[in-house]
Formats: C-alpha cells, structure tokens, sequence
C-alpha cells in the first residue's frame, strides 16, 4: 500500500516538473525570441531608445540610463520654454530683441554653427527661433534665452526646474544651447563651471521629446524645414541647411522623418533624438555618443525602420463600449432601478506584426468605490456621463519594456461613464416600494417557515 502511494506521488511530481520545464522553456523562448529580434538591431551608440510617440511605450533601449553628453539636443528645453512663454502670451513671435554684446560675440563666432548678429541689430523672436529649430544658432539660442528670462543665469535655473516638472531624472543643465561651457567666453551662467557641459540619459532625452512633441506638436512646422534663408533679401542673408540630415530632400533621407534635433561636442560625439511618422503612428529615437555625424543617422534608421515596419495601432475597444456582464448597475431611490454604462472613449492598442492583440493585452473593470454603496448600488438622482469605473487593458505578452512617462498606461485606459439621466423617484413611488419591500420580506420568510414544515 505504502508503495503504491510513493509510486503515485513519484508519478505527480515527474509530472508536475515536467509540466513547469515546458511553461518555462515555453516562456524562455518567447521571451528569448522577443529579445533577440530588438538586439539583432545593433544599435551602435553608448545609449539608444526607441519609443511609440503617444503613449511612451518603450520598444528598444541600450544603457538608456547612462549619463552622457547631449550637446545641442540642449535646445530641445529651450523650444520647449520659447514655446511654452509663446502660449503663455507672455513673449510673441514678432517680438524684438536688442543683441546684447554677449550674444554678439557668441554669434561671430562660424566655428560653432551660428547666424552671425549685428551689434547694433535688432531681431524677431520668429527669426531666432527659426535660427535655432533650423540651423541650430548657438548665439540666436542665448538671445531666446535672454528674451525669456532676462538671462542665460536665470534660464538655466527655468531649464532645471521644468525639468522636475515633466518628471524627468539623471540630466543637468548647464547653459541654454549645448556647447560646452569653454565656448561661452568666460561668460557662462552663473553657478555653473568652465568646463561644464550640458548631459542627459536616452531615457530623459526620449521624456523631453515626448512632452514637446505632446504639448507643441506645431515645433515640427520649423524643424522639418529642410533648408531656409535667414534675412533673406537683405545684406545679411544667409542659408540655412537643417542639421538633420534625414529630412527628405537632404543627404540621408527617409521618407517619414521630420524632427528634431542633432547634437555634437567633442565630449557628447554624435547624437540625434528623431521622429518619424506612417499611417498615424509616430515614434521618438534617440541615440547618444555614437561615433561619426552618418552613424547617428544609420543607427536612427535602423530603429525607424524595425518600428515603422512592425508596429501600428489597432482599436480593440470602441467608444461606448459595454462590458460583458457588466452592461448595467443597480440604482437605488431613482425612477429607474438599473442604468445602462459603458466606456467614454474607444481603447487602441500598439501590436506587432504577427501578434494578436487578444494575446497579448488583458482587459479588466474596476469599479470606483465612491460612486456605489455598500450594497454595490448608484443612488439617484444621476447624471448622463458620470463617470462610475475605469476600463483598463493591460500588456500581459510580447515585448514589455515599460513606458518612458508614469502614466503611460493610462493611455490604454477608459472611463465608465452612466449613458443616461436617472431622476430620484418621488416620495410617493419610494413609500410605495418601500411598502413592497416589507410585505415581500414577510411572505418570503412565511414561504420558508412553511418549506422548513414539510
């Protein structure tokens, strides 16, 4: 007998383990399979990242929390600040700046890449900015700086806190354009040191790109420009070629590229944080301290390229959606006893080819407890679109390497709102089912006292 149940046991755990090697290995190789799909990428770069533009969704990334240099990528902050002072009404395009001597002497300067400024000149902040986006004029750049916050001083210490503000980690500010402090004459901000340079993660980098590509999509009117002339008809005119030279029309096109924003020092080497968009779907690129000004766009085009040829949007949820077994809740002392819910937007999911968006995202609906009573009920009187739950897919498969922004699941996230009014009953209709409820109590418990007798 002691045998027989040994042998048994035996038996379960040889199947039991074997059962686990097979989910294991089943699971290793999914996830070796993934892995070894976005590491064939070879990105040749210290850091590199690759997001989905909308929700932040990470689909590659290499040491993407490595500090190092990010030179005039610096000027993605600064675009963010112009832009932000721009909706703000509190600095218009066709504002004018008096050239102070610091920006003169920056701006004579044609080893750095710069629009020369006269002395005496006056400019708009239109043609700054144009000078900045485009070309990436350093001396222009510090005149933004100045027109924005009185002084570089001062705009570095804006830089630095926007920064806390978008949730950004690992990066510091130094100066407004990206050189490295050596370049500004002896007269770099205040606070910080002669040879400081301005530095950043892949990560932190992809974070700026997101938020200014989410709050000021307009910055990709300027910075896909390919080639415009700064003045032009006056005696100051001066073409201007965009640095990025993956703008369709320039050295290294690609069709779908239209931003943002190169950066090189000796001590950043060379870096591009990109952004291409096909059918609706954009992406963010970056890649920091590669080793020539082509290799930063060869490793930019292999990211592009794996994104854009792998990975669309697909609606698996429509806008007011109602969830199985959930279509309606209860309402207590309204004219109706039950309403109707569902969700106040449609839910799209970012799917590989070759997945299937059932397989790789689950669905749950969580209930918000302040709008119920303990007994689970809404109580009237109510309002159409009310919002009563939240609607939620999450990944549960596939490539999962997080977001770039906290709430970037929120993304794949939907209210449950109620569908219609529902008025409180009057006095009468209430008395009346409250009389209901008492009579109903007392035959159910006469109906069980006289099951309990036969």
């Amino acid at each position: 007998m002691e045998v027989s149940v040994v042998k048994k046991l035996i038996q379960k755990g040889l199947t039991l383990s074997l059962i686990t090697t097979l989910f294991f290995s089943l699971f290793l190789n999914v996830s070796t399979s993934v892995y070894a799909e976005t590491d064939s990428l070879n990105i040749e770069a210290e850091g590199a990242i690759l997001i989905e533009a909308t929700t932040g969704k990470i689909l590659y990334e290499k040491n993407a929390d490595k500090l190092l240099g990010i030179a005039s990528m610096t000027k993605m902050m600064t675009e963010y600040l112009l832009l932000e002072a721009i909706h703000d009404k509190s600095v218009t395009w066709d504002q004018q700046y008096n050239v102070s001597d610091y920006v003169y002497r920056i701006s004579q300067n044609r080893s750095l890449s710069n629009v020369p400024l006269r002395a005496d000149g006056t400019y708009s902040v239109q043609e700054l900015y144009e000078a900045m986006a485009i070309y990436s004029a350093n001396g222009a750049t510090i005149a933004l700086a100045e027109v924005i916050a009185g002084s570089e001083s001062n705009f570095v210490k804006m830089m630095n806190d926007k920064a806390v503000e978008l949730g950004l980690e690992d990066y510091k500010f130094v100066n407004s354009t990206g050189l490295n402090n050596r370049d500004l004459v002896g007269l770099h901000p205040e606070g910080t040191g002669a040879e400081d340079e301005n530095e950043m993660t892949a990560r932190a980098t992809a974070q700026l790109a997101y938020h200014l590509l989410k709050d000021f999509p307009e910055i990709l009117e300027t910075a896909s420009i390919p080639k415009k002339k700064f003045r032009e008809g006056t005696d100051d005119e001066i073409d201007m070629s965009n640095w990025n030279w993956m703008l369709p029309t320039l050295v290294y096109q690609h069709p779908n590229v239209d931003g943002i924003k190169t950066g090189s020092t000796d001590y950043a080497g060379y870096g591009f944080t990109g952004t291409a968009e096909k059918d609706g779907v954009r992406f963010i690129t970056v890649v920091l301290k590669t080793d020539s000004y082509k290799a930063r766009f060869d490793e930019t085009r292999k990211m592009l390229d794996y994104a854009l040829g792998n990975y669309t949007f697909e609606e698996i949820y429509p806008e007011n959606y109602q969830i199985p077994d959930s279509e309606t809740l209860p309402v207590v002392k309204g004219k109706e006893k039950q309403v109707e819910i569902h969700t106040s937007s449609p839910i799209s999911v970012l799917v590989k080819r070759g997945e299937k968006a059932e397989e790789v995202y689950q669905a749950s609906f969580k209930i918000d407890e302040k709008a119920i009573t303990k007994d689970g009920e809404l109580t009237a009187p109510l309002e159409k679109g009310s919002k009563v739950g939240t609607f939620e897919v999450t990944s549960t498969g596939g490539l999962n390497l997080g977001y770039v922004i906290t709430d970037g699941q929120n993304a794949m996230s939907s209210d449950v709102v109620i569908s219609e009014d529902v008025e409180k009953a009057n006095w009468f209709v209430l008395m009346m089912r409250g009389i209901g409820g008492f009579f109903g109590n007392i035959w159910s418990g006469a109906a069980d006292g006289l099951k309990g007798l036969f």
